[in-house]
């Protein structure tokens, strides 16, 4: 990234100005991305952990894979799923509140038996199953944060940091240049002129 400046002392400023807000940034940002790196592992390890969970349940249901044709499905089912929101290192992340399942009335006296173990079975499926799409969804929303978060960390530190500070050497270099030059034509000024007085006296 080529940063425009002119060779002047109104440019220095608004160059050092810029360079100063990107310094002062540049830890601010760094802590979010070390705080956004940390919820993504931390969510990783979450979403891990219900997949096993998840497996765990759903080889359980496996087990009783004979006995499922006789059970309603339609007997359990999602009723509501109630979201907050809280902020992590300044990106706002979706919180699952509550999972509420309905189970509808069955003939007690006319249903087998297992139907209680069916049904707490179908619950616990359902809500962690709802559970591990709402982690992986919280998971990309945070990777992707952490990611821009790293991209702007980059471009400060690699690139416009870099730029400006090289921008104020150049333009300090002219400056200091223009002055010396300024300073010696005045001096062979001074000489030729004394060289004149001395040449008309």
């Amino acid at each position: 990234m080529a940063i425009k400046f002119q060779y002047n002392k109104t440019s220095l400023q608004q160059i050092e100005k810029q360079l100063k807000m990107r310094q002062r940034t540049l830890p601010i940002i760094k802590s979010k991305e070390t705080a956004l790196r940390l919820e993504v592992k931390k969510c990783k390890e979450e979403a891990e952990e219900l997949e096993r969970k998840l497996q765990e349940q759903i080889a359980g249901y496996e087990s009783m894979y004979a006995l499922w044709g006789e059970f309603d499905t339609s007997l359990v089912s999602l009723k509501d799923v109630e979201i907050s929101t809280k902020k992590i290192a300044g990106v706002v992340i979706p919180i699952l509140s509550n999972i509420e399942l309905e189970v509808k009335p069955f003939g007690l006296f006319s249903a087998p038996k297992w139907y209680f173990d069916g049904i707490n079975l179908l619950q616990g499926l359902a809500k962690t199953a709802v559970e591990h799409e709402f982690v992986h969804a919280k998971l990309q929303l945070l990777d992707h944060a952490r990611r821009k978060t790293t991209q702007k960390v980059n471009l400060f530190e690699k690139v416009q940091i870099p730029g400006f500070q090289e921008a104020v050497r150049k333009i300090k270099r002219f400056m200091e240049d223009e002055e010396n030059l300024s300073k010696s034509s005045q001096k062979i000024l001074k000489s030729l002129q004394e060289k004149r007085k001395e040449a008309t006296a």
